[in-house]
């Protein structure tokens, strides 16, 4: 059970920003193209779920509006939806040229819009799906969410491996999985990412320092994605994208947010909401102060330019 819990990465969007770089580079430019937009059809999942409430108007990427981006790392079973363990709320734009990335710790107590309670905000997901997770994650923060992206945990490492595996900077020197995560710049390939994603009962940060090492993860593939040297794996790109990613982007979205906010994702700012453990009919949860949770709205409502 613990393991199975342990199961929850980051991965979320990456692999769309790679996209998104690929597209711009324009090498090869017809056999990228057809693999691109095949991974592109193959990842598209509309859902029904109309304009947020929180937005008075449709999003155009044509006119570089900053929106917003919910990333789910969903650890998929037979016959069972899973649960989101891997909650990350990317808000984009272009007028400032950032990208601010917030995680959201599983255990976090709030309403479960929809479903009539509260609970851990990732039992969402697992209650009523994409939609009635968009819907909690929303309100939670009181911003609106424009797209999703769905990684499957599991598949994520075959993302790390097609462009070449990583390198991050680990600030925390641990072994986990019979592997040794020494302090300092250090090299993954897709098993050891998933491994160095997964750790956090020994680390005395618990779940703050993994969402930390996801975080990593995420901007270490978006810097590898955006090497050229990528361009000659990208059917093996393509094809790891296509096979674990499902968003409600579609292909032109996604071509416009390549012209429009490429220049986002050299500046990344990591925020993180705290909280305090605590155990409600023996079941542990966080839970985030009023002012701390106020703190994070203003803070994403700002990037998005929401008065």
């Amino acid at each position: 059970m613990k393991e199975k819990k342990k199961k929850r990465t980051w991965l979320r969007v990456i692999g769309i920003v790679v996209l998104f770089i690929v597209l711009g580079a324009g090498a090869y430019a017809y056999s990228i193209y057809k693999s691109l937009t095949n991974a592109a059809e193959t990842m598209h999942h509309p859902i029904d779920r109309k304009m947020s409430e929180k937005r008075v108007e449709e999003i155009t990427l044509e006119k570089q509006e900053p929106f917003s981006v919910l990333m789910l790392g969903v650890d998929e079973r037979e016959d069972d939806r899973g649960r989101s363990d891997s909650i990350i709320v990317l808000t984009i734009n272009s007028n400032q040229n950032s990208v601010k990335m917030l995680s959201i710790p599983r255990d976090t107590r709030t309403e479960i819009v929809g479903y009539g309670k509260e609970d851990k905000i990732n039992h969402a997901y697992a209650f009523g799906g994409i939609e009635m997770a968009m819907a909690t994650v929303e309100n939670f923060l009181d911003i609106p969410i424009d797209y999703y992206i769905q990684i499957n945990m599991e598949g994520f490492k075959d993302i790390v491996d097609a462009v070449g595996g990583i390198t991050v900077n680990n600030d925390f020197d641990f072994s986990y999985g019979g592997v040794h995560f020494p302090k300092g710049e250090i090299t993954l390939n897709g098993d050891k990412a998933l491994l160095f994603s997964r750790m956090r009962h020994e680390d005395p940060r618990g779940d703050a320092g993994r969402q930390l090492r996801q975080r990593q993860i995420i901007q270490a593939i978006i810097k590898e994605g955006a090497s050229l040297s990528s361009l000659t794996n990208y059917n093996q790109v393509f094809n790891a994208l296509g096979n674990n990613i499902k968003t409600n982007l579609n292909f032109n979205e996604m071509v416009e947010i390549q012209k429009n906010y490429r220049a986002a994702a050299k500046k990344v700012d990591q925020i993180s909401i705290e909280g305090k453990g605590t155990k409600i009919d023996r079941i542990y949860y966080l839970i985030v102060p009023d002012e701390e949770k106020q703190r994070v709205q203003d803070e994403l409502k700002g990037h998005l330019e929401i008065k």
